[in-house]
């Protein structure tokens, strides 16, 4: 058996050893420090956004977003449907209600006609949704331009989920830096990688405010703790905004790099029948976190799940593109609108290994698998 080919292992940049060495002979070990300062301003920088916050994790991100944006137990949150859960665990650790739009087969990212749709019908039963969560799933970003018009036009704040989109574009403005507020992860999958972390983004400075104090306990501006509000732990550390700043170095490298891995699949295995690609979405230019494939099985002559197992015979991994959410035992009684789309995509989507670090020998050892499941 082959050498382990992992979905999208961390890949190491090179100086991120020397920012860690910093921090340690700084002796800046615990939560919050300069690397953390600097961080907060590159990252910014690069999304071309004013304000941002260095957390734990997305996760963290997404929930305080939730709570400085106002969001309370029972309001509705219109959610992404195909989506990682922590999109929605958010929602519910505020008792808030998550409803689930649809994917757009076009763009695997939300349906912006049936996101209206929904608003507008909420709004006519007096139940006005207090925010929106709209994911950039797999780099792909939403189609931004209509999404900020419901927006503004029902006065809906929105949170863009950027996790998986660090790096990609749309009309030439960077993920991240669309909604009210926007999420970064850094977690170890990631186009870059903090080990875990995330980032809280937006030109508004009083949410970023508010955000940073809730993200450290709540502590109150005096020499005592005092808390008036119920505060959370949620700050990253010096040591691993350090490891970040250095694999920010190489963000534009990696985002080359991922585009690449997706058109050697592309020319590859785009002569097989039956298996499709994600496409990019016109104004996007996606950094292709992940290379997802949809595979036929009447045409191509084996299913998604075969396929998969294939791979996983001979050490590769390979997994599933998101399980929706309105299927997920968890959101068991939760309101979904339309969900074909999100079923289909999951019945027959497959990502493919896409790490930075791919040899062009591991490439073909995975398309030569993929290719032996084909009936052709």
């Amino acid at each position: 058996m082959g050498k382990r080919i992992y979905l999208s292992p961390p890949h190491m940049g090179g100086e991120e050893w020397e920012f860690v060495r910093d921090a340690f002979e700084s002796n800046w070990i615990a939560p919050l420090g300069p690397h953390v300062d600097a961080f907060e301003r590159e990252v910014a920088e690069y999304v071309g956004v004013s304000h941002a916050l260095a957390l734990s994790s997305g996760t963290a991100g997404l929930h305080l977003a939730l709570l400085v944006l106002g969001v309370e137990a029972g309001d509705i949150v219109l959610c992404s449907d195909l989506t990682f859960a922590a999109s929605a665990f958010a929602v519910r650790y505020i008792g808030a209600e998550p409803v689930f739009i649809d994917a757009d087969e076009r763009t695997w990212n939300i349906d912006v006609n049936l996101l209206e749709d929904t608003v507008k019908r909420f709004i006519r039963n007096n139940r006005k949704p207090k925010a929106m969560i709209v994911v950039d799933l797999y780099g792909q970003c939403s189609d931004w331009e209509h999404i900020q018009e419901i927006s503004e036009r029902y006065g809906i704040p929105v949170i863009e989920d950027a996790a998986e989109a660090l790096g990609s574009e749309y009309r030439g403005k960077k993920a991240g830096s669309f909604g009210t507020l926007g999420v970064l992860s850094f977690n170890g999958n990631k186009i870059i990688t903090t080990s875990g972390g995330g980032m809280l983004l937006s030109n508004d400075r009083g949410l970023i405010d508010h955000a940073r104090k809730l993200s450290t306990q709540a502590r109150e501006p005096v020499p005592y703790y005092e808390h008036r509000e119920i505060g959370y732990n949620y700050r990253m550390s010096n040591i691993l905004a350090a490891l970040g700043r250095g694999q920010l170095r190489v963000l534009d490298e990696r985002v080359e790099r991922k585009r690449w891995i997706f058109e050697m699949y592309r020319k590859l295995l785009g002569d097989l029948p039956g298996i499709d690609f994600m496409p990019e979405a016109k104004g996007c230019r996606i950094n292709r976190w992940l290379t997802c494939v949809c595979i036929e099985p009447e045409v191509f002559g084996a299913t998604r799940e075969e396929v998969r197992l294939a791979l996983e015979e001979e050490n590769i991994e390979a997994r599933p593109v998101w399980k929706p959410m309105h299927l997920q035992p968890v959101f068991c009684g939760c309101e979904h609108v339309g969900g074909d789309v999100s079923e289909r995509l999951f019945e027959k989507g497959l990502c493919l290994p896409s790490g930075t670090a791919l040899t062009d020998a591991d490439i073909e050892r995975i398309v030569g698998i993929i290719r032996q499941c084909s009936r052709t």
